[in-house]
Order: C-alpha cells, then structure tokens, then sequence
C-alpha cells in the first residue's frame, strides 16, 4: 500500500494553496484531504509491488512453459 507520509505530503500541499484569510482551517482542510485521498484509493483495486513482482515471475514462467510445450508438440507432428 502507499505509504502514509504520502498522503500528509499531499495534504500539507494542498494546505499551503489555501489563501491567507482561512489558514486557521488549514489543519482540518489537511485532514480532510488526506483522509478523502485515503478513502479513494482505498477503494481502487489495487496490489501491492510485491505481490505483482511475483505475478510477473509466475508469468515468466508460464510462458517459458508454454514455449516449450509448443515446441515439443510440433516435433511429435513432425514424426507423426
């Protein structure tokens, strides 16, 4: 999952853009973003890198599989 300093960068970010005269709802205009950013990646379908790291190895070899399967077939239709 992301990391949670993420989001309170983005929150403060977005805090500083607020103009002058409403500074003092900084701090609940951060938290709110950050939990409404929160919330709607929570909601993503998302996995994590390592989980998709070892997805893309299980596909490596999977195809590496396949390949020679095809291979093998073709050389049995050869004699065949």
């Amino acid at each position: 999952m992301i990391d949670a300093r993420v989001f309170d960068e983005l929150a403060q970010t977005l805090g500083k853009l607020l103009p002058p005269g409403v500074s003092d709802m900084k701090n609940d205009f951060e938290q709110n973003a950050k939990s409404a950013m929160q919330s709607a990646l929570g909601k993503l379908d998302l996995v994590s890198r390592e989980e998709f790291d070892v997805q893309a190895q299980v596909l490596i070899t999977t195809r590496e599989k396949l390949k020679a399967l095809e291979a093998r077939i073709a050389a049995l239709e050869e004699k065949g």
